[in-house]
């Protein structure tokens, strides 16, 4: 405790980056994030910006930023990214996926991963394509290679089976579909390898907003693993999880 004390007195360390090595995280006036979870977890913290102020997110991501060199966000309006761009240093480099709603900030001296596995990201259709991205953002931060796999859905079954090659080839898939969600079912009876299918909230009438493939889902009689409807960034963690298993057996640690 003491090192880090006289570091912060003779201006080596931020005040930030010295809660972060004693406490674990950073608090602000808008609440604490997880400077830790990254090496706790392997999933990066990642900031919500649904239901807080611009002002708010923006202050997250500075000290998501001070603390760690990444502030990945979630979920986040013109406002938010507006907010945060004036924030924060000119040096950091923004990634803004409008569609997707998530936001990427690197500081220059961050360091990111790069993991020895893919993860194919497939949709039913183009509107499942904004949770697909937030799955895709989280992959790419943990340093999985992403591919990209779009409007595959089971209404005709030759768009999936003119895909099975890359779809065997990953060493993870994560399968956003709506309706009433088989495109997983179908993709995990067809590979070898770990699927994570993603229920969206698209469709009509009853059960369109999500439960009907929810409920498809859950009840596959092909092994699969499920997250909540719409739940992204829940899904894209869980294969970065697989992934960096993939990566370290692969390099023999």
């Amino acid at each position: 405790m003491r090192e880090v004390l006289e570091a912060v007195a003779a201006g080596d360390l931020s005040p930030a980056a010295a809660e972060r090595r004693l406490a674990g995280y950073v608090t602000t006036d808008a609440g604490r994030f997880d400077a830790a979870r990254e090496r706790r977890r392997g999933v990066p913290e990642a900031i919500l910006a649904a239901g807080k102020t611009p002002a708010e997110v923006a202050a997250l991501a500075a000290a998501a930023l001070e603390a760690t060199g990444l502030a990945l966000l979630t979920r986040v309006s013109e406002d938010d990214v507006a907010a945060v761009a004036e924030e924060i240093d000119a040096s950091v480099e923004l990634t803004h996926d409008e569609r997707a709603r998530t936001l990427v900030a690197r500081t220059p001296a961050s360091d990111p991963p790069t993991l020895d596995a893919t993860v194919a990201i497939v949709t039913g259709g183009t509107a499942d394509a904004a949770v697909a991205g937030e799955a895709a953002a989280v992959l790419e931060v943990m340093g999985a290679t992403v591919e990209r796999l779009e409007d595959v859905g089971v209404a005709h079954l030759g768009r999936v089976i003119d895909h099975l090659d890359q779809l065997r080839a990953a060493d993870v898939l994560v399968v956003a579909a709506g309706r009433e969600g088989a495109l997983p079912t179908v993709v995990a009876g067809l590979v070898d390898t770990p699927v994570i299918g993603i229920p969206v909230s698209t469709g009509y009438g009853h059960g369109g907003d999500g439960a009907a493939a929810l409920s498809g889902m859950l009840q596959s009689c092909t092994v699969l693993s499920v997250v909540n409807i719409d739940a992204g960034f829940v899904a894209g963690a869980q294969a970065g999880l697989v992934a960096r298993a993939v990566d370290e057996a692969r390099r023999g640690d």
